[in-house]
Formats: structure tokens, C-alpha cells, sequence
């Protein structure tokens, strides 16, 4: 189920720590009161990562109740921005890189240069 993001209308990442001994309403409080977000917004995926980044905890309410899910890979980690302390909201293309263990906020961006005829 978390490797397809089909059926999500939005995802969001709660970018830094999370302590992932937290249950649904925990969770669900994080959406609310940290990030401004409303957590019963029905098919949008919300996902956290610990400290260790082999496994995350995603929390999505289905119209009758939250359905919380864990996963913990066998090798690798994901690739987990740390130092924002907003929600980030993904497309599904980024999704799907962040389940392949790759980046989707470079750590170097590369930065427009205001004036080109500088360079030369």
C-alpha cells in the first residue's frame, strides 16, 4: 500500500524528528496543532520519520477512522528532510522517488544567478 500512491489526493511529509512511539492521536495532533493542517481530510496521507530512518508511520483517515500505517525496511533508509519544521506536501512523483530511498529536497540547490552577463 505505501509503495503506490494512486490513491491519495494530497501527501504531506512531517519534515524533522518525530517520535514514532506516538499512536493515532498523537499523530493526529501533530497535524493539527503543529503544522495548521485538518488530519480528517479524507484520502491525503500523512507521513513522519523518526530518528532512525529505516521506517516510517503514516496516518490517513478513511471517512470512519484513522488507518495507521508502519513500515520498516530490511536495508536502506529513506532520504527524510530534517530541517524544515513545516509540513511538506508532495506530489506523486516525489512520493514515489522517497519510497526508492531517493532525494526530494537536494541539500545544494543549485541557485539562479541574477545577472548572466556577470559570468563572462
Amino acid at each position: 500500500m505505501l509503495n503506490d500512491a494512486s490513491g491519495f489526493h494530497k501527501i504531506y511529509l512531517a519534515t524533522g524528528y518525530t517520535d514514532l512511539r506516538r499512536g493515532m492521536e498523537g499523530l493526529a495532533n501533530i497535524i493539527r496543532f503543529r503544522f495548521h493542517l485538518d488530519p480528517y481530510d479524507r484520502n491525503s496521507l500523512f507521513l513522519f520519520c523518526g530518528k532512525r530512518t529505516d521506517r516510517i508511520k503514516g496516518l490517513l483517515w478513511e471517512g470512519d477512522g484513522f488507518l495507521l500505517l508502519y513500515k520498516r525496511l530490511d536495508t536502506g533508509a529513506f532520504n527524510w528532510p530534517r530541517n524544515s519544521e513545516e509540513a511538506l506536501a508532495i506530489t506523486p512523483d516525489q512520493y514515489a522517488m522517497l519510497m526508492q530511498g531517493l532525494e526530494i529536497v537536494a541539500r545544494h540547490p543549485i541557485e539562479q544567478t541574477e545577472d548572466p552577463k556577470k559570468l563572462f
